[in-house]
């Protein structure tokens, strides 16, 4: 859990997660093992319903836009950009395929199984996460490769 390890390295940090109660428990667990626990906070069920609150520094969206298409997905960070503070910071976790699609080819191959398994869902390059990002009021996205795994880091400010 990126989170986890966000708060085992800033004993400040207070994780406020989001998702189905089962998967929560699980989490608990977790986090308990970790040493963590009275700073993890629950807040169940779907992401696109549940009331988040406000001024939250940062919200990490891990490994979840790829299931939805892009108006799903700006619906989610519109609600995200909502809940942080002036300066706070979206990260979102994902396969990020290069422009031309193909390349590499671990997130070129998500992006079909996206296309077979979701109904709208996608491995969604930078240039179309800068654009949901902007569209959903964030401004100065980036994007970090998280070598040696396939998987980006995609920022952008509130």
């Amino acid at each position: 859990m990126y989170e986890t390890s966000l708060a085992r390295h800033n004993s400040n940090a207070e994780i406020w997660a989001v998702d189905w109660p089962n998967v929560l428990e699980l989490a608990r667990t977790n986090v308990v093992n970790a040493g963590i626990g009275n700073r993890f906070h629950t807040i169940p069920g779907s992401a696109f319903d549940v009331e988040y609150g406000a001024d939250y520094d940062l919200v990490l969206v891990v490994n979840f836009l790829h299931h939805f298409g892009k108006a799903a997905c700006e619906k989610l960070l519109k609600k995200v950009q909502a809940s942080l503070k002036p300066g706070g910071q979206v990260v979102i976790v994902e396969f990020v395929p290069n422009e031309d699609r193909v390349s590499p080819a671990i997130s070129a191959a998500f992006s079909l199984i996206m296309l077979a398994e979701t109904p709208g869902g996608d491995a969604y390059t930078f240039s179309e996460f800068r654009q949901m990002l902007e569209n959903s009021g964030f401004h100065d996205p980036e994007l970090h490769p998280l070598e040696p795994t396939f998987f980006s880091v995609v920022t952008g400010t509130k």
